[in-house]
């Protein structure tokens, strides 16, 4: 008996842990009762409806009814959208340790008031301040420090002590950057204490920049979005479902972990409060099948923190990368879908090789026992259903558009609503899903059929979102406004008319639920919100210092002198130091630093080195490195929380965890070499195949670094497995060491090679000349030309966006001008010196093999590999 109560309480002890450890990290630890509580609810309540009207199409109805213009501008709120953020971090998040958790201190409401004041001044100033832009007054002045120091306390408060030292040490740059003790190589020229805080606060260069803006128009309505798709019950839904699904498979609670880990991640923008929701019910099931603790924890927290690269909300990254590199939300989606998707089936198949390793078996499945014959058909089913509905989503949603014309949207309601009764009268059908005690003992599984049909209306609003951004090609802010009404009415009447179809139970207490739902979802969305809010303002000090001091800029030389101009070490470099700045920081806020200091970076010493990079593959690079963080120790917190539940170590579990995200360390690496992986002009038959041996060969990966395939490994077996892998990844490495890539002919004839390629090929250039900043000194940098149409050499180089004069045997470079193509690129070299810039080589693409013939000798080691394997063994591989 005695055994029994202390099992309970300290079950119960370590859940107040970890609701403790999500609530200092994601909503606020501080919830006060009576009034005050009450009003900090409907504070957070009211930032939820301010952000659906300024999302919606209201204020430009009401200002065309009333004849009042009540529409806001982006500036205003942002303003206003801070002003919140800052208000509730005060008043959610304690200052100090010791500080209570169930009342408000005094200074807490001074600050929260000095944090509102500063916001605002904004909103009721903004025409006197426009009148003087970049002349501050004292007032100005004592406003925009009120609100620095607002930042710095609230971010604090809420994500304690790493981002608060990052944006002081830049803050410090910017005043004393000029001083003698400053190393000399890193010094600039300092700023004013009023040209510095009118450049933060009074401006969009600084915290209320593209960050807070993308916060307050996209991040805000995605994250609304999530959590009231959790409060609905769509959390709880996709853990059965998964446990349904993979739960009788070797290590089958683990696997059921990834997917479910991979479902909450789509709608999560939070690496621990990940871990923490599947994590509490997938842990122990998995530690009960025979996971070790820190194994089991590891497997939660590496699929948690891959929902951070899961499209559509990326941790929030997608709608900042949309800003950042100039491409469309569903370019971003596009380029990030591949990678993120074979690093999920690679950590099914670690867990299934671990599973493997230790003889595990399944949970039991509900029903008779099925052959392998019959298990391999219903996995070909599910893929082939899966196949059928992705089609039936692409084909039906753009088919609704040919029909309807102009009445389309109108449409989609009447089509939606239909849909949402059909499916919920099927559920009503059945008993509603159950949150489970996950220190129960598990007897059987729930079946498959039955628990989908329980929620497939919650895909509605996620159909809603996908058939806006692609159909319509709304803006994610509205598409996901338009997810979210769909949202407030699911959580509003999907208990009153499930108990109207069931003919029983209190109709109207079941309408109260839905109210109270509603609300909770609406609260639990905005206290999601205030640390992204507060991280995207606080990483707004650190991307003004950038654009104040060219910090970027000074961060490639230290680099490049680090890396000694050697390209795969400066790459290396920069995923260490992406993962520096990335420890203790929330995914938004880690994004934005390291892109802010990293991503130049790469493309620079990319383009010294010959490496044309995209852009989005560089940021994909640090943000991957970035998110590292919340995995690798001292600092990695999903760790912490994943050892919280496991009771394992969580050092031995972050390290253990990082060794699963191996896959996700060497991805980045790969697809800045290989940028088919990101689908980047890649059609949609290559984009299958791509897909494939992507897959086969981050699987063979996974089984090099694991020690395991249809057998324990020996090392040489490793080696070749590893060996493999690379070339299925990038059999252009081998192929550049056969026949080189490009043919160099000299600058005099760059007219007429231009000439000679075809129609949207490309040329690329070594272009020479003085440094702006020091013109004693000369760099090179590469340039890829694209070359469109065919045509006259001389004009395809020009409508390019380069102007070459012909001098003797050399190229001479003009100056490009502000807002071409190459203007910024080299903005770096001095066009009025002694010297010219002028073109040294030019290559163009040479005629060669085909890069997958290298595939052969691999796949054949790869069949002596098993060969070898199965005759060890006589475990079945499945």
């Amino acid at each position: 008996m005695s055994d029994n109560v202390a099992k309970d309480a300290g079950t119960a002890s370590n859940e107040i842990d970890l609701q403790e450890l999500v609530a200092q990290s994601d909503t606020g630890a501080r919830n006060p009762a009576g009034a005050i509580g009450l009003m900090l609810s409907l504070i957070a309540l009211s930032w939820s409806l301010f952000q659906l009207y300024y999302a919606s199409t209201l204020p430009f109805l009401l200002t065309d009814l009333i004849g009042i213009n009540v529409t806001l501008n982006s500036d205003t709120a942002r303003s206003v959208h801070l002003a919140f953020a800052l208000f509730l971090a005060t008043m959610a998040y304690p200052l100090f340790k010791n500080s209570s958790r169930t009342h408000v201190p005094w200074y807490d409401w001074v600050l929260s008031a000095l944090a509102v004041t500063a916001c605002m001044y904004l909103v009721f100033n903004k025409e006197a301040i426009s009148a003087r832009a970049g002349l501050p007054t004292q007032a100005d002045l004592i406003i925009s420090t009120i609100g620095l120091l607002s930042v710095l306390i609230a971010t604090y408060r809420a994500l304690g002590l790493p981002l608060v030292i990052v944006a002081s040490v830049f803050l410090f740059y910017v005043f004393f950057g000029d001083q003698p003790f400053i190393p000399e190589v890193i010094q600039w020229k300092g700023a004013s204490y009023g040209k510095a805080m009118w450049h933060y606060w009074m401006q969009t260069e600084g915290v209320f920049g593209i960050a807070l803006g993308v916060s307050a128009s996209m991040i805000f309505l995605f994250v609304l979005f999530g959590a009231m798709l959790d409060q609905a019950g769509a959390g709880n839904y996709f853990i059965k479902v998964a446990f349904a699904l993979l739960g009788h498979l070797r290590g089958g609670p683990a696997k059921a972990a990834v997917v479910s880990s991979a479902m909450t991640g789509l709608i999560s923008g939070s690496s621990i409060a990940n871990t923490v929701t599947t994590g509490t019910f997938t842990i122990p099931l998995m530690k009960r099948v025979g996971f070790k603790p820190e194994t089991a924890g590891a497997v939660e927290v590496s699929s948690s923190v891959n929902g951070q690269i899961m499209p559509p909300v990326m941790g929030a990254a997608a709608f900042l990368m949309v800003e950042y590199v100039g491409v469309t939300y569903l370019d971003v989606v596009r380029h990030a879908i591949l990678p993120a998707s074979i690093s999920y089936i690679a950590l099914l198949y670690i867990v299934h090789l671990e599973a493997l390793k230790a003889g595990m078996q399944g949970l039991p499945k509900p029903g008779p026992a099925k052959t392998v014959i019959q298990s391999i058909l219903g996995v070909l089913t599910g893929f082939l259903s899966l196949a059928i509905l992705a089609a039936v989503l692409h084909y039906g949603l753009g088919w609704t558009k040919q029909v309807f014309g102009d009445s389309t949207f109108e449409a989609v309601i009447v089509i939606f609503l239909a849909a949402y009764l059909g499916l919920l009268f099927v559920a009503s059908k059945r008993p509603d899903l159950e949150l489970d005690d996950p220190d129960a003992p598990v007897t059987t599984l729930p079946e498959f059929i039955p628990t989908l049909l329980t929620g497939l209306y919650y895909l509605l609003p996620i159909i809603v979102l996908v058939w806006c951004l692609m159909i319509e090609r709304f803006s994610p802010g509205l598409s996901a406004y338009w997810a979210s009404v769909g949202m407030i009415l699911i959580l509003l009447t999907q208990k009153p008319i499930k108990a109207l179809m069931r003919a029983s139970g209190n109709v109207g207490a079941a309408a109260r639920e839905g109210v109270a739902d509603l609300i909770k979802g609406l609260i639990s969305g905005a206290r999601n919100m205030i640390g992204i809010a507060v991280a995207t303002a606080a990483a707004g000090i650190i991307v003004g210092t950038i654009s104040l001091t060219g910090a970027h800029q000074i961060m490639g030389e230290f680099i490049e002198f680090l890396s000694g101009g050697n390209l795969m070490l400066m790459l290396v470099l920069v995923a260490i130091f992406s993962l520096i700045l990335g420890m203790g920081l929330p995914t938004t806020a880690n994004y934005i630093v390291v892109s802010s200091l990293m991503a130049g970076v790469v493309v620079e010493i990319g383009a010294m080195n010959g490496l044309i990079v995209p852009l989005i593959a560089v940021h994909l690079f640090v943000f991957y490195f970035g998110l590292m963080a919340d995995v690798t120790p001292p600092v990695g917190l999903a760790s912490f929380a994943a050892a919280a539940i496991s009771r394992g170590d969580p050092i031995k579990t972050g390290f253990t965890a990082f060794f699963y995200s191996l896959r996700t360390v060497a991805l980045p690496f790969l697809f800045i070499f290989n940028t088919d992986l990101l689908l980047i002009d890649v059609g949609p038959i290559e984009a299958v195949f791509v897909f494939f041996v992507a897959t086969i060969a981050m699987m063979l990966f996974a089984a090099g670094t694991q020690g395991y395939f249809f057998a324990r490994n020996k090392i040489w077996e490793a080696v070749a497995l590893l060996l493999i892998a690379f070339t299925l990844f990038r059999p252009g490495f081998w192929l550049d060491m056969v026949q080189p890539p490009y043919v160099s002919t000299p600058p005099a004839t760059l007219f007429q090679t231009a000439s000679d390629v075809p129609d949207d090929g490309y040329l690329k250039l070594v272009v020479r000349g003085p440094d702006f900043d020091n013109p004693d000194q000369f760099h090179e940098t590469f340039v890829e030309l694209p070359l469109g149409a065919k045509g006259d050499g001389e004009n395809r180089v020009t409508d390019a966006g380069l102007t070459v004069m012909m001098e003797g045997d050399k190229a001479v470079l003009e100056e490009p001008f502000p807002g071409t193509p190459y203007f910024e690129k080299f903005s770096s070299f001095d066009f009025y010196g002694d010297q010219p810039v002028e073109v040294i080589d030019v290559q163009e693409q040479a005629e060669r093999l085909p890069k997958e013939v290298f595939y052969i000798p691999a796949l054949l080691l790869l069949f002596g590999v098993v060969a070898l394997q199965r005759r060890r063994t006589d475990v079945p591989a499945f």
